[in-house]
């Protein structure tokens, strides 16, 4: 049997399969509703999304390809780092574009402030609680986590992916991608809470995680 790090590489799971074959697509459809709610807030997007809005507009090419284009480099070079992809990369990928799309249709434009606020923190709760449930079945990771979590070690989850999610934030508004302060406020704190609900999710948390596998095998 192929040791549990295989998938996220940072913490190994002891979830039961049945509940990594449930809590993995329902990680990623929470994670989907949290985006939908960030998007109806109109406050900014996460670091990863302004990026592919940046590139794509810099490019010219459509939103799509851009995102496909980037999604096999960062999964490519988390590969290469050792961070194997796995369902969970193809569910995330999947799953939460689906529920995105879907959603999004049928919720209605929303003008107050004070709504708009409320629904940003709500959005803010839901994608973190939905990222860090289908990370934590160690199932693989979609194409953010995965760059993130292919430098953990040498760097916490929590410094990773939040530099990773500010240099997106930073290439994007080159690029002449729109930047609100949400967008600093969800790439600046994410990835420490994703990192701090993980554990709470199913993955136990430890202290010295190992070094990832460069020797080209399976570990």
């Amino acid at each position: 049997m192929a040791d549990a790090s295989a998938g996220t590489g940072t913490r190994p799971t002891t979830m039961p399969a049945w509940r990594r074959a449930v809590q993995l697509p329902l990680g990623c459809i929470v994670l989907g509703l949290g985006v939908c709610l960030l998007l109806q807030a109109e406050l900014g997007s996460d670091g990863y999304s302004t990026l592919m809005s940046g590139l794509s507009m810099a490019s010219g090419w459509d939103f799509a390809i851009v995102s496909w284009l980037s999604a096999g480099v960062l999964v490519g070079i988390a590969w290469w780092r050792g961070q194997r992809p796995g369902p969970g990369t193809v569910a995330q990928l999947v799953l939460v574009g689906l529920t995105v799309s879907l959603v999004m249709r049928v919720l209605p434009p929303i003008d107050h402030l004070g709504t708009r606020i409320g629904l940003f923190a709500a959005g803010y709760l839901v994608l973190c609680v939905g990222v860090a449930a289908y990370l934590a079945t160690d199932l693989g990771a979609g194409p953010a986590e995965a760059a993130a979590l292919a430098f953990d070690p040498p760097l916490r989850f929590g410094w990773s992916y939040t530099i990773f999610q500010l240099i997106g934030v930073l290439v994007g508004w080159w690029c002449g991608a729109a930047v609100g302060v949400g967008t600093l406020i969800l790439a600046a704190g994410i990835g420490w809470s994703i990192d701090r609900l993980i554990p709470l999710l199913g993955q136990p948390a430890r202290d010295n995680p190992p070094g990832p596998d460069t020797s080209g095998t399976a570990r």
